[in-house]
């Protein structure tokens, strides 16, 4: 798919590749749900299906946080506060223990909801706003949501059914 330039387009992208891992997610037997046998966020670390969830749910609620900071006129403390950009592995490991305690239909359900929300941010937001200038360094507002959101679905989906083919599974 490529990438969105306009608010029709990114809204378009989130559904179609959302759709698609939820797919694959539905089908993990409950039994692999939790094991640590997929390459994790950092290097030389492994996850588990649940940290992978949990790790997209971190991103899509830091977009709805940035989201909310930004309306309110409030400078927005990048990637999030008490972390940097090259601390981006430390930040998956924030994510996975932020998530470790909810049940599998808990993080799903967290998932569905925040990207519903981004969903919504998206249609009540002109499409100028979204894309017609910078709003992270050369980074416009829908770029930066797409970045967060659409690409990392497409990118654990596939980093998915490559552990489904390694496990056996279909």
């Amino acid at each position: 798919m490529a990438i969105p330039a306009s608010k029709t387009e990114l809204a378009k992208a989130i559904r179609v590749n959302y759709m698609k891992l939820r797919t694959d997610l539905d089908s993990v037997p409950e039994a692999l749900w939790r094991e640590p046998t997929l390459e994790g966020h950092a290097r030389d670390t492994r996850m588990s299906v649940h940290d992978l969830v949990a790790y997209l749910t971190g991103w899509c609620e830091l977009v709805l946080k940035w989201h909310a900071g930004r309306r309110a006129g409030l400078p927005v403390d990048f990637p999030e506060t008490g972390y940097k950009w090259n601390e981006l592995g430390r930040l998956a490991q924030k994510f996975y223990a932020d998530h470790a305690g909810l049940s599998r239909q808990a993080l799903l359900d967290r998932l569905d909801i925040a990207k519903d929300r981004i969903l919504a941010v998206i249609d009540e937001t002109e499409n100028d706003e979204l894309y017609g200038k910078p709003w992270y360094e050369s980074h416009t507002f829908g770029r930066m949501i797409q970045f967060n959101t659409s690409s990392p679905f497409d990118n654990a989906r596939k980093r998915l059914r490559r552990w489904k083919k390694e496990k056996g599974l279909r």
